[in-house]
């Protein structure tokens, strides 16, 4: 018994010596591994916008800076008022008057109303500011400036006619603004969930953590789908997701995008080009996505790479539909002359 107690104690002071040393370790984090982020490198991470405003940059932008904005690089995916298309859900509607007074989104609770609009979900108005900063435009995103984020914010709650159309969106005016959103009082923060005490005093959790492992039913399987025949009525749900975030589309052509597709012409497809650039977000090889088909694009302009290069750069509006192509600022004139060469059919880029 004896030995044995003693045996325990010394395990027991190992133990605590390895404690010890790990600790000493852990304060010197990994000698001669990495390096403290520079300041500008932390500054460029921490973008986000609490619901007090707090992490707002300075800076200003009008309702009319944020039309012309919208139109250019907005439109395309969310229509010219707010309506979106048939990809995408719409951002304005389903507000009133008096929701602005009330701060509730009436129709919220309207079995009759079908849709819910961003304008009727959103309680803060940082939450619509930083997910504009960080994820607009669709297929280049955080390459909008301070001041079009104001302004795109700005143009949004003037067509939910939150702001009037001469009204000037900046950090100084942000919390006014959030007293006029129509759902501001539609989100509950007395859960503890909220960060800060200085948001919801003295709340506590809704949940109290309490596993209960007996009469389990059996985990539901729930999953919706579109029959087979419609199934690909839009293209390749799996090609039409940004490579980032936790939700991937479904293969919805049979596996048929995973094998070798013709190219529209007799040069080879600029895949790493198409996937780079988000091209294959609204244009699908065959079929029409929110953009023509690569196929019909070729079909109609075969030869005339300079056209395309114009319109790959700078943007198109009427030539397929209501639905325009924003600019592409962000792709070189090497990089849009090889998917024009491409579309074109000409043998050498």
């Amino acid at each position: 018994m004896s030995s044995s107690r003693n045996f325990r104690w010394a395990v027991a002071g190992v133990l605590a010596a390895l404690a010890v040393a790990a600790a000493a370790q852990g304060t010197n984090r990994f000698p001669g591994i990495g390096r403290d982020a520079t300041p500008k490198e932390v500054k460029a991470w921490d973008i986000d916008v609490r619901p007090d405003f707090k992490g707002l940059p300075e800076g200003s932008g009008s309702v009319r800076q944020g039309m012309q904005v919208w139109e250019a690089k907005c439109a395309s995916c969310h229509g010219v008022f707010g309506e979106a298309n048939e990809v995408f859900s719409p951002l304005v509607g389903g507000t009133t008057a008096d929701d602005i007074k009330t701060g509730h989104a009436a129709r919220l609770k309207d079995p009759g109303f079908p849709g819910r609009t961003t304008l009727m979900k959103t309680a803060t108005l940082s939450t619509l500011w930083d997910y504009i900063n960080r994820a607009m435009p669709w297929n280049a995103p955080k390459t909008l400036s301070t001041e079009e984020v104001y302004a795109v914010t700005a143009y949004l709650l003037n067509l939910g006619e939150i702001v009037p159309e001469d009204f000037t969106l900046s950090d100084k005016n942000m919390a006014q603004v959030q007293a006029r959103l129509p759902n501001r009082n539609g989100m509950s923060s007395a859960h503890a969930l909220w960060p800060g005490k200085e948001f919801q005093a003295g709340a506590k959790p809704d949940v109290q953590a309490k596993a209960c492992m007996s009469n389990c039913a059996p985990a539901p399987q729930v999953r919706s789908a579109l029959p087979d025949h419609a199934s690909n009525n839009h293209g390749n749900l799996a090609q039409q997701n940004r490579p980032v975030g936790a939700q991937h589309g479904i293969e919805t052509d049979g596996g048929a995008s995973r094998k070798a597709q013709p190219a529209p012409a007799a040069t080879q497809v600029p895949t790493a080009l198409l996937e780079k650039n988000a091209c294959i977000a609204c244009h699908g090889m065959e079929q029409k996505i929110v953009g023509p088909a690569f196929k019909d694009i070729a079909g109609k302009f075969g030869g005339q790479t300079d056209y395309l290069v114009g319109k790959i750069k700078s943007g198109s509006t009427g030539v397929w539909g209501s639905i325009p192509m924003p600019p592409q600022p962000q792709l070189s004139d090497d990089d849009a002359r090889i998917i024009a060469n491409w579309l074109a059919g000409n043998k050498k880029p």
